[in-house]
């Protein structure tokens, strides 16, 4: 049995994921992991090297903590770079100077792009608020607070859990669960009683794994059958079809 809010009726809490579910930073990010690749595989292997590609965002780096997302692709083309440390400059050839190229790129963008909120998203979470569902953001992003705050969502949430928060906690990122783990026990909710909102495949793969209650996926990208079989109940391509709004 569900609710008009297209949710099991036992469900007290719902997480969402930022990027590609709040808002429509996901293509962003993206289009910031392109260029990085991009210029780092010619710079190493030459003007005919394979260029970063879409199918490489979706498997290897999409909803990963920023190092995790370097190591994945890297490792997916037989290359492996030293750690470096956080503090590396973005020119450096390491894992965390190619993730701080990556965030400078990202910021740059949005600051001359601007932020843009999916309004069925915040329609949704409104109506969930006004049920008396518990809500929490869960993002591997360290810019999760800014752009919140750039789109007046900040207030939506009881809970964050982002890449900042994951870092001080020492939490690993999807597709492990424990950032969803986290944020259920912040809101004093137990796993199975908790919804999952993502658009990544290895968010996916993080309800699943962390055995939560329902696990929405969503498609902004013609993905659905793979979320579906990364674990999601049910895949919708905007929160709006799940209802809850007038």
């Amino acid at each position: 049995m569900t609710t008009d809010l297209g949710l099991p009726e036992d469900i007290q809490a719902c997480l969402f994921d930022l990027d590609g579910v709040v808002t429509k930073t996901a293509v962003v990010h993206a289009a910031a992991w392109k260029e990085t690749f991009d210029a780092f595989l010619r710079q190493r292997q030459g003007a005919d090297a394979e260029p970063f590609s879409d199918d490489d965002y979706d498997q290897y780096v999409d909803g990963r903590p920023r190092a995790d997302g370097v190591r994945t692709f890297l490792a997916s083309r037989g290359i492996q770079l030293p750690e470096g440390g956080p503090d590396d400059p973005p020119h450096a050839a390491t894992v965390h100077g190619l993730g701080n190229r990556k965030n400078e790129l990202l910021l740059e963008k949005i600051r001359t792009q601007g932020v843009e909120a999916y309004e069925g998203t915040l329609r949704y979470i409104e109506a969930v608020r006004g049920r008396g569902l518990a809500t929490a953001i869960v993002s591997s992003s360290a810019n999760t607070r800014d752009v919140l705050k750039s789109i007046d969502a900040e207030k939506l949430f009881d809970v964050r859990i982002d890449g900042v928060v994951a870092a001080e906690r020492g939490l690993p990122g999807k597709p492990h669960p424990d950032t969803f783990l986290a944020a259920a026990a912040d809101l004093g909710v137990e796993a199975g009683r908790a919804a999952v909102f993502e658009d990544a495949l290895a968010g996916m793969d993080a309800g699943r794994a962390g055995r939560f209650g329902y696990v929405v996926g969503v498609d902004r990208v013609g993905q659905t059958d793979a979320l579906y079989a990364h674990g999601a109940d049910r895949v919708v391509k905007d929160l709006a079809e799940l209802g809850g709004q007038a």
